[in-house]
């Protein structure tokens, strides 16, 4: 049986809808104040994100920089490598060229100018003048002819100095015949100091008539010691005198030796051959190694005779192997004597 729809009253349906929970949307949610605990645990994980963000970072910027430091290590070794292997190369091919241990010509005059040398040799010294104390003073000569042309210049240095000699040396050498003692002795002594000759304004006239009479002084002692090298080397035992000198001041102007030489040479009959003259005769012709020993000459003219002595024992040895006395006294050279 049907019947009119059942309404339902007004008190009713209000007293559902209170019952109904309302939504409350999400401005409202945000709005609501957080408590303590709850901001300090949001707070530690802001902070914990933040740390582990920051450790990968630097953990990625170390990982970066350390390979920046071995790559650029690395390349620093190859560069260096590099140059090493440069400079033998540089090395290996200077030594080659034409067979020689040739080296660049313009570092062997940086280094020769950084070299300390005696100290009569100044930055204002002739070229010349050094050239001289680089390569000839103080190195011991065996051979006549050059032994007779620093014993001529030795006496010379009375009128000349050592820079004038050494600029005139091949006008020297023209005028005396390379200093052949042979052939300067049969030299006639009118032509020679003649007005208007070449020899004439070297010397005076009392220089140039010395020279010709050593010259035939020299030819007799020849004849007798078999060589003017043998006669005069006797003096010093065939052992260059090393003198060992610190300071200029002790470098003396002749020597009780040179006083002895020189009174021999004059008995023989030699001219213009004082103790000082001989003195200078014996430092240039290196009889006696005055090198100061701070000058880088000294050692290597204190082992110029043992070099010179060595070529004699291997040419002894090859010549004459069964005489032992030659031998034993070209070893016997190789010592040297201290003043």
């Amino acid at each position: 049986m049907s019947g009119p729809p059942r309404v339902r009253s007004m008190n009713v349906a209000i007293r559902e809808a209170e019952k109904k929970p309302v939504k409350k949307s999400v401005l409202e949610t945000e709005k609501k104040p957080m408590t303590l605990p709850s901001i300090l645990k949001q707070q530690d994980n802001h902070h914990n994100q933040a740390v582990l963000k920051n450790m990968s970072m630097n953990a990625s910027c170390s990982s970066d920089a350390s390979s920046t430091d071995s790559s650029t290590h690395s390349g620093a070794k190859v560069v260096a490598r590099r140059q090493r292997l440069r400079k033998k190369v540089e090395k290996v091919r200077i030594d080659n060229v034409d067979g020689t241990d040739s080296v660049d010509e313009t570092d062997s005059n940086d280094s020769l100018q950084n070299k300390k040398r005696c100290a009569w040799v100044t930055p204002n010294t002739e070229p010349c003048y050094v050239a001289f104390h680089d390569e000839e003073w103080g190195v011991p000569v065996h051979d006549d002819k050059k032994l007779f042309e620093l014993l001529c210049f030795s006496g010379a240095l009375a009128e000349l100095a050592w820079p004038t000699i050494l600029g005139k040396r091949q006008l020297f050498r023209e005028v005396f015949l390379d200093f052949d003692p042979c052939a300067v002795s049969r030299m006639n002594e009118r032509k020679v100091t003649a007005p208007g000759s070449p020899a004439n304004s070297l010397l005076s006239d009392l220089r140039l008539r010395s020279i010709i009479e050593n010259a035939r002084q020299l030819c007799k002692v020849m004849e007798e010691f078999g060589s003017f090298d043998t006669y005069i080397w006797n003096f010093v035992s065939h052992k260059p005198i090393v003198s060992q000198f610190r300071y200029p001041r002790q470098v003396p102007v002749k020597s009780p030796k040179a006083e002895f030489i020189s009174k021999d040479l004059v008995k023989r009959g030699f001219r213009s051959v004082g103790p000082t003259v001989i003195y200078t005769f014996m430092q240039v012709a290196g009889l006696t190694n005055d090198h100061l020993i701070s000058c880088f000459r000294f050692k290597e003219c204190s082992t110029a005779n043992a070099e010179a002595v060595a070529k004699e024992i291997e040419k002894a040895s090859e010549e004459e192997p069964s005489e032992e006395g030659g031998l034993l006294l070209a070893v016997n050279k190789l010592s040297f004597t201290s003043k």
